[in-house]
C-alpha cells in the first residue's frame, strides 16, 4: 500500500508536459526576426559589466591575460548556448529551461527551474534598475542621493536600503509599460540602445588600440616598483608590492590567475537564455533561435575581448581603476573627452540589460501559470497586443518594490544559482533526448500524414520488439542496434543521473577539500566513475532525427557544460545557499499547496474523457517527448522567410 502510494506520488512529480511541435500555434504575437533576437541577446548579455568587469579582473586576477580569461569563459558559455540552441530548434514554445525540463525530466524539476529563473530575473531587474539610477545620479552630481538621504532615510541596516530609490522604480514602471504596449515596440527600443552601445564599444576598442602601447603587456616587476615608488596614481592608499603585481609580463598571476579570472568572466556571458523565452513570438523559431543564441555570444566575445585588450594596452594593469576603468584609462592617455562616450554607453548598456531581464520574466511566469503550476490569473493575454499582460504587470510591480526598498548586494549571487541550475538541466536534457528511441513518433507521423511516411521496413523494424535488446555487457559497450532502443535510452537516463550526482560530489570535494590527500583520492575515484559513465553513454546509438541545429560532440559538450555550471554553483558561499533554501521552501509551499493539484497535466490525467490522440498496442504515445525527439525541420520556404 505504501509502495503504491509512493509510486503514485512519484508519477505525479515526474509527469511530463504534453507539447505539440506546431510552430504556427501560438496565443502570442509572432513578430520578431533573427536580428531582433540577436539584439536582445547582445543587449541582455553585454550589460554594464563590460565597462567595469574588465578593469577589476585585469587588476586583481589576470593582468593583460584577461583576454584569455574571456576566451575561456566564452567557451564555457558557448557550451551552454549550444544546448539551448538545440532545444530552440526542437520546439517553438515559450518557457526556456522551464519548458525544456518539463518535457524531459518532469514537473517537479520544471517547477524548481522556473521558480529559480523568476528569482534570477526579479533580482536582476531590481539590481540593474538601482545601478541605472546610481549611474545617472553620478552624472548629474549626486543630487538624487543627497535629497533622498536627507528626506527619506530608512534606518534598517542589513535589511533595507539606506533610502528608497524612487528613480529606479520609475525606470521599471516605464519599461513595464513598454513591454505591455507590445513586443515589436520593445524589440525596436532594445535594438536602438544595443546599436548605440555596440558603436560606443567599437569607438573605445579602436581608440584604445590606437593609443595603446604593447609595452604594457610585457612589464617587469622591478620596473613597475621603480616607476611607482614616488607615485600614488590610482593606488587608493594601498602599498604596491610584488605580490600585488605578480610576476609581470603578459600573465603576471600565472595560469591560476587566468582561470580565476575566467570564473568571474563567465558571469559576464549570462543573459543569452532570454532568447529561448521567445519561442512563440518569433517567425521561424527553429532557425532564428539557434542563430540568435550563437551569434549573440560571438558578438559579446568580440566586444569583451576587444575592450579588455584595449584597456590593458592603454594603461598598466596594476593602475586600472576597479570601479571606473575606462574613464580613468582614457584620462591616462589624455583623452578625457572620451569619458562622455563611456557615460552614454554605460546608460545604454544598463538600459538593454534591464530590458533583457524584464523581457523573459513575465514569459516564464506566464508559461508556468498557463500550465497551472502558478496561479491561473497570471496567464491572461492582452487581446490587443498579445502580450502576457498580468504576468508583465505583476513581475514589474514586484521588481519595482524590491528596487524601492532593498539593498540587493547580498542577493545578487542568488541570480547565479537560478541561471546555473537552468544551464545544467538544459545540458542534461539534451543528453537524455538525443539517445531516446523514436519509434512511437515514426508511427505517429505515418498515421498523421501519408506523404511524410518513412519506408515501411525501417519503421516496422524500429517498432517491433528487438530480440537483441536486452541487458548484457556486450549491449552495454557494443550495442547491436544502430538506432536508439528502449534499453539504450534507459541506460542513458541512468548514466546521466549518475553523472549529475558524481559532478555534484566532485565539485563539493574540490571546493572544500582542495589539495588535501583525502580530497585528491576521492576526486580520482569520482572522476574515474564519471569517465566510465560517460564512456557508456558515448557507446549508445544516437537519434538520427533531422533538426535545424544539433549540439556537436555528444556526450562531451553537455557533460562539460554540466560540470562547469555545477562547479561554479558550489563555489557560492553558505549565506547564498541559505537564502536559496528559504526561496525554495516558499516555492515548494506554492507547488504542493496549489500547483501539483491544478497543473494542466494533472487535470488531463484525472479526466475520464481524456484519451490519447494515438496509441501503439494499446499504449498511449508520449507526444510531449516526441515533439522534441522527432520534430521535423520546417520547409525551405519557412527557413528563407525569417530574414
Amino acid at each position: 500500500m505504501i509502495l503504491a502510494t509512493l509510486k503514485a506520488i512519484g508519477k505525479q512529480l515526474l509527469r511530463v508536459k504534453v507539447v505539440d511541435g506546431n510552430a504556427e500555434d501560438s496565443r502570442l504575437s509572432r513578430c520578431l526576426n533573427t536580428f531582433d533576437l540577436v539584439a536582445l541577446g547582445v543587449g541582455s548579455t553585454l550589460g554594464a559589466g563590460v565597462y567595469v568587469l574588465a578593469g577589476a579582473v585585469a587588476r586583481d586576477s589576470a593582468g593583460p591575460a584577461i583576454v584569455l580569461s574571456f576566451l575561456i569563459a566564452a567557451f564555457a558559455s558557448v557550451l551552454a548556448g549550444l544546448c539551448y540552441a538545440e532545444f530552440g530548434a526542437r520546439v517553438p514554445k515559450t518557457g526556456s529551461a522551464y519548458l525544456y525540463s518539463y518535457v524531459t525530466v518532469g514537473e517537479l524539476w520544471a517547477f524548481i527551474t522556473g521558480w529559480n529563473l523568476i528569482l534570477s530575473y526579479v533580482i536582476g531587474t531590481s539590481s540593474v534598475a538601482r545601478a541605472w539610477s546610481a549611474t545617472f545620479d553620478e552624472l548629474i552630481g549626486g543630487h538624487i542621493e543627497v535629497f533622498c538621504k536627507r528626506y527619506m532615510t530608512m534606518s534598517a541596516p542589513g535589511i533595507l536600503a539606506e533610502y528608497p530609490d524612487m528613480f529606479a522604480v520609475l525606470i521599471i514602471i516605464s519599461l513595464t509599460g513598454l513591454l505591455v504596449f507590445g513586443v515589436k515596440e520593445s524589440a525596436w527600443v532594445n535594438k536602438v540602445f544595443t546599436c548605440i552601445n555596440v558603436l560606443v564599444l567599437l569607438f573605445m576598442i579602436i581608440s584604445g588600440l590606437v593609443k595603446g602601447n604593447l609595452k604594457n603587456w610585457n612589464l617587469k616587476p622591478e620596473e613597475i616598483l621603480n616607476a611607482t615608488s614616488n607615485s600614488s596614481l590610482n593606488m587608493s592608499g594601498a602599498t604596491l608590492s610584488k605580490e600585488r603585481i605578480g610576476e609581470g609580463g603578459f600573465m603576471p598571476f600565472g595560469i591560476s590567475g587566468v582561470l580565476s579570472g575566467a570564473a568571474t568572466c563567465f558571469y559576464a556571458f549570462i543573459g543569452f537564455d532570454c532568447i529561448a523565452t521567445t519561442g512563440e513570438e518569433v517567425k521561424n523559431p527553429q532557425r532564428a533561435i539557434p542563430i540568435g543564441i550563437v551569434a549573440s555570444l560571438l558578438i559579446c566575445l568580440v566586444a569583451y575581448f576587444g575592450v579588455s585588450a584595449a584597456l590593458t594596452l592603454m594603461m598598466p594593469y596594476y593602475l586600472l581603476d576597479k570601479n571606473s576603468p575606462l574613464p580613468v584609462a582614457f584620462k591616462h592617455v589624455g583623452w578625457e573627452e572620451a569619458t562622455y562616450a563611456v557615460a552614454v554607453g554605460s546608460l545604454c548598456a544598463l538600459s538593454t540589460s534591464l530590458l533583457g531581464s524584464m523581457f523573459p520574466m513575465p514569459r516564464v511566469i506566464w508559461a508556468m501559470a498557463e500550465d497551472g503550476l502558478l496561479f491561473k490569473c497570471l496567464a491572461k493575454i492582452s487581446p490587443r497586443t498579445k502580450t502576457p499582460l498580468t504576468a508583465t504587470v505583476t513581475s514589474g510591480a514586484v521588481a519595482a518594490l524590491m528596487a524601492f526598498l532593498f539593498d540587493l548586494k547580498d542577493l545578487v549571487d542568488l541570480m547565479s544559482i537560478g541561471t546555473l541550475l537552468a544551464y545544467s538541466l538544459v545540458a542534461a536534457c539534451v543528453l537524455v533526448l538525443r539517445y531516446q528511441p523514436e519509434q512511437p513518433s515514426v508511427a505517429y507521423e505515418m498515421a498523421k500524414t501519408q506523404d511524410e511516411a518513412e519506408p515501411d521496413n525501417e519503421g516496422t523494424i524500429n517498432i517491433l520488439p528487438q530480440p537483441d535488446d536486452r541487458f548484457t555487457i556486450r549491449n552495454l559497450l557494443w550495442p547491436s542496434n544502430t538506432e536508439p532502443s528502449p534499453l539504450s535510452g534507459f541506460l542513458v537516463n541512468i548514466c546521466t543521473s549518475v553523472i549529475g550526482v558524481l559532478v555534484c560530489v566532485f565539485s563539493v570535494v574540490a571546493v572544500q577539500g582542495r589539495l588535501a590527500v583525502w580530497s585528491v583520492t576521492v576526486l580520482c575515484i569520482v572522476g574515474a566513475a564519471g569517465l566510465i559513465a560517460t564512456f557508456i553513454v558515448w557507446r549508445q546509438p544516437q537519434s538520427k532525427t533531422k533538426l535545424a541545429f544539433k549540439v556537436p560532440l555528444l556526450p562531451f559538450v553537455p557533460i562539460i557544460s554540466m560540470f562547469i555550471n555545477i562547479y561554479l554553483m558550489m563555489q557560492l558561499d553558505k549565506g547564498t545557499w541559505l537564502r536559496f533554501a528559504i526561496w525554495m521552501a516558499l516555492g515548494f509551499f506554492i507547488y504542493f499547496g496549489y500547483g501539483i493539484r491544478n497543473s494542466t497535466e494533472a487535470a488531463l490525467s484525472r479526466s475520464d474523457t481524456y484519451t490519447p490522440a494515438c496509441t501503439i498496442k494499446g499504449e498511449p504515445m508520449a507526444k510531449e517527448r516526441e515533439a522534441f525527439l522527432h520534430h521535423k525541420q520546417t520547409s525551405t520556404a519557412d527557413n528563407e522567410e525569417d530574414l
